[in-house]
């Protein structure tokens, strides 16, 4: 069975997490444990993930707020052709999250490359850590699907996520989709650009 990675954001996620829940739901899953959850270094993070892709040969990755941008991070880097997939949930934008923490996270600027592997962002209508249009802008950039859960928030603890079944279903249909691109010859493991569809 293929390892699930779980990238949390800044401060890790909570007992009540949805992402501490898919942990235990799921025995094929694996925290990438960051020795500094309060102030990210994307050079420190990235290694640590590139580190853990090398150990497990290849995996997914479920990946929640500056988790995602971690992922994203990953394009045009040799451990991206170690990814077969990866659902990026509420992903937030550099800028309106350094507003709302100051000098907490060293990520440099918003990834902007699209990614080399399949992948689905979930957000919502109503997310403080970034706004419908930004969240549009980057699903285009890195050629995901982008899927709308209404007014959600941040999809955490806050917005009332705690475990997340809608979550498993989307994973498992990228999944079913890799395994499909799979047996197609020569053709590209992208799921194209971003398109909105209902939650």
């Amino acid at each position: 069975m293929t390892p699930v990675l779980i990238l949390p954001g800044l401060f890790g996620s909570e007992d009540a997490h949805w992402q501490t829940a898919w942990l235990r739901d799921h025995p094929e899953s694996r925290l990438v444990q960051q020795d500094n959850w309060d102030h990210p270094k994307l050079n420190t993070w990235r290694a640590r993930l590139e580190a853990t892709l090398e150990d497990v040969g290849e995996a997914y990755i479920v990946a929640h707020s500056l988790g995602c941008l971690l992922a994203a991070s990953l394009a045009g880097r040799p451990a991206a052709g170690r990814v077969r997939g990866a659902l990026l949930a509420a992903p937030c934008d550099l800028p309106a999250t350094d507003k709302l923490h100051p000098g907490r996270i060293a990520f440099g600027t918003m990834p902007t490359a699209e990614l080399p592997f399949p992948s689905v962002i979930v957000g919502s209508l109503n997310d403080h850590y970034m706004s419908l249009d930004r969240l549009t802008l980057f699903a285009r950039l890195w050629g995901s699907e982008l899927r709308n859960a209404g007014l959600a928030g941040h999809i955490n603890v806050a917005s009332g996520y705690g475990r997340w079944p809608g979550g498993y279903r989307i994973f498992d249909k990228l999944k079913a989709r890799t395994h499909h691109l799979d047996k197609i010859p020569q053709r590209k493991p992208s799921l194209g650009r971003a398109a909105s569809s209902a939650w």
